[in-house]
């Protein structure tokens, strides 16, 4: 008896054992689940940076805490200042704001670590800033700063461009030093994909290109003409209803506007201006973007290096909340996580990304601590 109870000792222990030795794979599996989760989204940074570390950068960014980690260099090109992302993501064209200037298409290596140039195109002008895919993704369009002209890529079947583009020059001035000639700065596709509008900084006018049978550019109408000196820079449509808004970069100032469905025309709603009443310091407006519910609109400040913050009406009339430092320096673009949860702003002249919170039911910002170093960031898209 005695040595079948050692025997039936022998065996719980070994039960035990086996049961602890499993214990620390479910913990480890847990951890990977955590883990996993943490990781969040890889964010995707457009800079002016200059010399080896010109180019493209990669970070990974937590969905959680807003931490941003692991800085990696996808791709090396002459100033990539704004970029744009295929639907599915493998596909990442950057307009370069070079003398001339030139649209480049990349596509994601096998192990997603680089980015390749698959194609580089002439942008048909100087200095290109912006560029945009259409809803359908068969076209590709640019805005040259330097030389105020546009420029219409077809592309193919698998998004590559195709060499035959179309050149669009505007003409033009303003009243304002930097209004010397025209200076297209924006182009964005219709949300119906009917027309092309472009922002043109130099000439104070959104111009609206109709897009025929053929894929190309129609003669231009006037879709909103701005005051004297607003220089407009960018623009966002609501998520959700009829209705744009425009930052303008010279006069420190947004605007509010309805879409026409039928012909695409703007009708202005409101203006506000981007600033404090007392602020009286040189400031050049940069970015705007609104939130996925369409109540509340942000915009950058250069120079008072901000964002102001604006709640919108059912009417479009804006209202400003408050007006929040970048902790940086020339917030050139800024970008808003898919969730809508965080606020990342890409400080140029100070060279760092910051990270706010956002609080969906005031709007407001709150800085979170974190930030990254990275060389003249312009441009952020997840």
């Amino acid at each position: 008896m005695k040595r079948s109870s050692n025997y039936l000792v022998i065996i719980i222990l070994l039960v035990i054992s086996a049961g602890c030795k499993d214990q620390p794979k479910k913990a480890n599996l847990a951890s990977g689940q955590q883990q996993i989760q943490k990781e969040g989204l890889k964010l995707l940074v457009g800079t002016f940076a200059e010399g080896d570390d010109k180019g493209i950068y990669q970070l990974d960014f937590n969905t959680e805490t807003g931490e941003l980690s692991n800085r990696q260099h996808v791709a090396k090109e002459n100033k990539p200042g704004y970029l744009y992302l295929s639907k599915d993501g493998e596909r990442v064209y950057s307009s370069n704001g070079t003398k001339p200037g030139s649209v480049s298409a990349f596509q994601w290596n096998e192990y997603k670590t680089a980015l390749d140039k698959v194609s580089n195109l002439s942008s048909i002008g100087d200095g290109a800033c912006y560029v945009g895919l259409s809803s359908d993704e068969n076209l590709l369009a640019a805005a040259n700063y330097s030389s105020g002209s546009i420029v219409l890529y077809p592309l193919d079947e698998k998004g590559g461009m195709i060499d035959d583009p179309q050149g669009i020059q505007h003409n033009g001035s303003g009243p304002h030093p930097n209004q010397n000639s025209a200076h297209a700065h924006c182009v964005q596709f219709s949300q119906n994909g009917k027309f092309l509008y472009a922002v043109d900084l130099g000439i104070d006018q959104i111009l609206i290109y109709p897009i025929n049978s053929e894929n190309k550019l129609g003669k231009a109408q006037v879709a909103l003409q701005l005051d004297p000196g607003d220089g407009p820079r960018h623009l966002v449509f609501h998520p959700t209803e009829n209705k744009v808004f425009i930052i303008n970069e010279l006069s420190s100032t947004v605007v509010s506007a309805t879409v026409d469905e039928e012909n695409g025309v703007f009708t202005k709603i409101d203006k506000k201006s981007t600033l404090p009443d007392d602020y009286q310091e040189p400031n050049a407006c940069a970015d705007i973007h609104i939130s996925k519910d369409g109540k509340f609109l942000y915009a950058s400040n250069r120079g008072h290096n901000s964002i102001a913050v604006y709640s919108v009406s059912e009417s479009g009339d804006l209202k400003l909340l408050t007006i929040e430092p970048v902790q940086g320096d020339w917030p050139r673009n800024f970008t808003l996580s898919p969730d809508g949860e965080f606020l990342l702003v890409a400080n140029q002249k100070s060279n760092n990304i910051t990270v706010f919170k956002v609080d969906g039911q005031t709007g407001l910002l709150e800085f979170t601590g974190n930030e990254i170093s990275i060389s003249q960031p312009v441009c952020l898209k997840f």
